[in-house]
């Protein structure tokens, strides 16, 4: 497939029950928008079958990317996993509950105009918006808009919403400036595009809230981490002003094999593959020398080459011939 114009990031945790209806009725409603479109299905460590099942669709549609995070490491994380198979010049997130039905993408890409905006974001607080939303919800979404614009005054209503659009060109400057993984991802990554001078424009959601639960997936703890890493992106961003340093750069970035031999496939094994993954280097590869066969699924950079008994010199040898 060419690439695409839109490419969809969608997180996912344990959402086996609902992610192969989900991302097919994604797929339904950006057929009807006209633009050519890929999604990024990312989960981020599920105990359920939310990966399995959702490469079940990617082999009905090849417009469905997947990959995973192994362990759950948090929005953050799964977001700049899923950047980094984008394609699209133009990119949304959008939550895997689809609690905010992805019809309403079409209405984010009307208002991107380049010139007029970078950012689009759907809010809760705009006045038209329809939320069939928890009062405990609806509190703590206020709560929290009064701590960010204390912190931060930024032009906006709101910021956690879970959908949002952003040109390519924006995204590429702000997430390799990301550090929040589980907590407090949104604020940083509008914060930073605020202070970059991108322009954001907010549009009216239709919410329905869907889980059971009447605080979804929050509890107290999770909210003290999220006042926790909002208040570090303040520092970061006011006192230490680590939003302004020059990353560095790599003029030529050569191929990287990356050699594990090992005996067996224990845990460690398994944490060690999935920390390799997360480096943030465009061009490696990752080649497992165990005793044994083993599976490793959904990350096209590993090669598992079983090599029998032999010394760890021995396998690091053949590694470095299959390099």
């Amino acid at each position: 497939m060419n690439n695409p114009r839109l490419s969809i990031i969608m997180p996912a945790f344990n959402e086996g029950a609902v992610i192969y209806d989900n991302l097919f009725e994604t797929v339904s409603c950006l057929e009807t928008l006209g633009v050519s479109f890929e999604i990024i299905l990312v989960d981020d460590g599920s105990s359920d079958d939310t990966l399995s099942e959702a490469q079940r669709a990617a082999q009905k549609d090849s417009r469905i990317v997947v990959d995973a995070n192994f362990q759950n490491l948090g929005k953050g994380w799964a977001m700049k996993t899923g950047f980094k198979r984008v394609r699209g010049e133009v990119v949304a997130f959008l939550d895997a509950d689809l609690d905010i039905h992805p019809g309403q993408i079409g209405i984010l890409l009307e208002k991107l105009d380049p010139g007029q905006c970078d950012v689009v974001i759907g809010s809760k607080f705009h006045p038209d918006s329809r939320l069939e939303y928890p009062w405990s919800r609806k509190f703590l979404s206020l709560c929290y808009l009064v701590f960010i614009k204390l912190l931060f005054g930024l032009p906006l209503k709101d910021t956690q919403t879970g959908i949002k659009l952003f040109s390519k060109e924006a995204l590429d400057r702000v997430f390799p400036h990301v550090l929040v993984k589980m907590f407090a991802f949104d604020i940083e990554i509008l914060s930073i595009a605020h202070h970059y001078g991108f322009k954001i424009a907010e549009v009216p959601v239709i919410i329905q809230f869907k889980r059971g639960q009447i605080w979804g997936r929050i509890n107290i703890r999770d909210i003290v981490l999220i006042f926790i890493d909002t208040l570090a992106v303040f520092y970061r961003l006011n006192i230490l002003k680590y939003y302004d340093r020059e990353l560095p750069t790599i003029e030529r970035c050569p191929r990287v094999s990356i050699i594990i031999a090992t005996g067996s496939c224990k845990h460690t094994l398994i944490e060690s593959i999935d920390a390799c993954l997360r480096l943030d280097y465009p061009d490696f590869e990752i080649l497992v020398l165990p005793d044994e066969p083993f599976e490793y699924k959904g990350a096209e950079r590993v090669k598992v080459i079983p090599t029998g008994k032999r010394n760890p010199g021995g396998k690091r040898n053949l590694g470095s011939r299959e390099a």
